[in-house]
């Protein structure tokens, strides 16, 4: 979440307080024009994972956020789990019918994105940013080639799901 602290009805780091209760592991970074050392510190001292003072480099701000978002989570997520794939995001592990399935760490990026929105389609460009670094040279056919991959893996451990393609969009995990 990107917070502003200058909001029309008050200040937004009022709203931290409120945010961790409710989704305690979403990552806040406050943007404000308030910029002084005592600003900052306040910011990140009321619960606030980066703060950044306006004004401020779009690259910069990409970058922080990349930054939080590759911080573990200090609470314990649970297992995302569709029909008898079991994803264990703290230990970063997959397994199949309770065996655990080894995957190159392209192929276990593509597999969390799409578990995290199971039955959701997923761009092609959000999976080629969260699979690939920014400096990373994407080759036309690579993200299909961790798909087809990650494909015959689930397929030859009898997962009961599928990565299906929906043409010019992107991919959907569903249940077979």
């Amino acid at each position: 979440m990107v917070l502003d602290r200058q909001l029309g009805d008050g200040d937004g780091a009022s709203l931290i307080a409120y945010l961790r209760k409710r989704r305690p592991n979403v990552p806040i970074v406050i943007l404000s024009a308030r910029g002084s050392a005592n600003d900052r510190v306040e910011g990140l001292n009321l619960g606030a994972d980066d703060y950044l003072p306006k004004p401020f480099v779009i690259n910069e701000l990409v970058a922080r956020l990349r930054a939080v978002l590759r911080r573990p989570s200090q609470v314990t997520s649970k297992p995302l789990s569709p029909g008898n794939l079991a994803f264990d995001l703290n230990r970063g592990e997959v397994f199949v019918a309770g065996e655990r399935l080894d995957l190159p760490r392209r192929e276990y990026l593509v597999l969390e994105s799409l578990m995290r929105r199971a039955g959701r389609t997923v761009r092609r460009n959000l999976l080629e940013e969260e699979v690939y670094g920014s400096d990373d040279e994407i080759q036309s056919n690579s993200l299909e080639a961790h798909i087809s991959r990650l494909r015959c893996k689930l397929a030859d451990a009898g997962a009961s799901v599928i990565i299906h393609p929906v043409r010019g969009v992107g991919y959907l995990l569903k249940l077979t």
